[in-house]
């Protein structure tokens, strides 16, 4: 991972949607063959896009969660980077990107379960969600993404 390369790395929002209980929602990729993983929402930021704007648009085109059904309770002070794997860098994202750059947010649901819609966009993510103890999360990520999961559990720990 190399912060001094930003460009290289697809800028993006993630979020960790937090329940009453403090249960952490994830979700199963629809295109994930490899594995039982599972990730919480995040997406791509389009330039020039405000970042609590793309945070509120990721959640409603993956899990159909709108504004209402949410309050930001913080946003991690800096970055977090990851590099693809070797296999999959050059095919994903048009081979632009080595990896992804993240702003993470805490967010905590107002809503009901029932809110909650994989199919909300005509091009869904997830095939099934589940709440789930947050210091489970890097375990139920992809490898190559567990220590960013580790840093964003350490860096919202005391405000779940």
């Amino acid at each position: 991972m190399n912060a001094a390369e930003p460009q290289k790395y697809r800028p993006c929002v993630g979020v960790m949607l937090v329940n009453a209980e403090g249960l952490a929602f994830v979700g199963k990729r629809i295109d994930n063959r490899e594995g039982d993983w599972w990730q919480m929402p995040q997406g791509g930021v389009d330039e020039g896009e405000d970042l609590d704007a793309a945070m509120l648009r990721e959640l409603g085109e993956e899990i159909g969660v709108k504004k209402r059904h949410v309050e930001i309770a913080g946003r991690l002070p800096e970055e977090l980077f990851y590099d693809l794997p070797e296999e999959l860098q050059g095919k994903l994202w048009g081979g632009k990107y080595k990896g992804q750059r993240q702003t993470w947010y805490l967010v905590r649901f107002t809503g009901a379960d029932s809110d909650i819609d994989l199919n909300a966009d005509k091009h869904p993510e997830f095939c099934e969600w589940k709440w789930v103890d947050p210091e489970l999360l890097p375990e139920l990520i992809v490898p190559f993404k567990r220590e960013v999961y580790a840093k964003i559990v350490a860096g919202f720990r005391e405000n779940i």
